[in-house]
């Protein structure tokens, strides 16, 4: 079984830029919206798609043992904006079943890839009534029904204090992070997805990348 984790926080606070030490051939990355990188290279296995299908296709036959979805939120936020002018009345619930249908998919698809493989998915952050900072998606279907942070074992909280980049990888109590007890030395750890990846490597005795 796939893993599936969770990256999420704030515009600015090195999401993306926590890819940079991975090798060129070591990662697959979906570049949802097409933005350039943060820093200097490229990735050698790249492809710009807000197509689920296309996406989940892609995962099952990449040759790289890690991917990256960058920012998964825009599958949604793109679908909405092609369809919500000529969604109305039940059709407005439609298009927002089907857009839960997207992510809920891509979940699916990653958990059922082989058992070395680990799938990034990004997202930007939003807060809730109680101000604790969650996932932003699109709309309270997959928010309520779904919880995607509930499918996932590892949230990561990308933060940034002002003058380092880090991750959250345990609850605070105004955040959804959380880890297994002993995967990572401390609650803040470098803003690394590389080190990251070694590190669930290492916890669950995965193949290398």
């Amino acid at each position: 079984m796939g893993k599936f984790v969770i990256i999420y926080g704030r515009s600015g606070t090195g999401k993306s830029r926590s890819l940079k030490n991975f090798g060129k051939d070591e990662l697959f990355l979906v570049n949802v919206e097409g933005k350039e990188l943060p820093f200097r290279g490229k990735f050698k296995y790249t492809m710009i798609s807000d197509n689920v299908d296309a996406i989940g296709e892609a995962l099952q036959t990449m040759t790289t043992k890690s991917a990256v979805i960058d920012d998964c939120g825009y599958i949604m936020t793109h679908r909405f904006m092609r369809e919500h002018r000529e969604m109305t009345g039940n059709k407005q619930f439609t298009m927002y079943n089907d857009i839960a249908d997207d992510i809920y998919k891509l979940i699916r698809i990653t958990k059922h890839l082989d058992d070395d493989k680990i799938v990034y998915f990004v997202f930007h952050e939003d807060m809730n009534d109680a101000g604790i900072t969650i996932i932003r998606t699109l709309g309270k279907l997959l928010d309520s029904k779904v919880c995607i942070e509930g499918m996932a074992t590892i949230v990561l909280h990308s933060m940034f204090d002002g003058q380092k980049y880090y991750f959250k990888a345990q609850n605070s109590g105004s955040d959804i992070a959380k880890s297994p007890e002993g995967m990572f030395d401390a609650v803040d750890i470098p803003n690394d997805l590389k080190s990251v990846d070694d590190a669930i490597r290492a916890y669950y005795e995965m193949e290398e990348a």
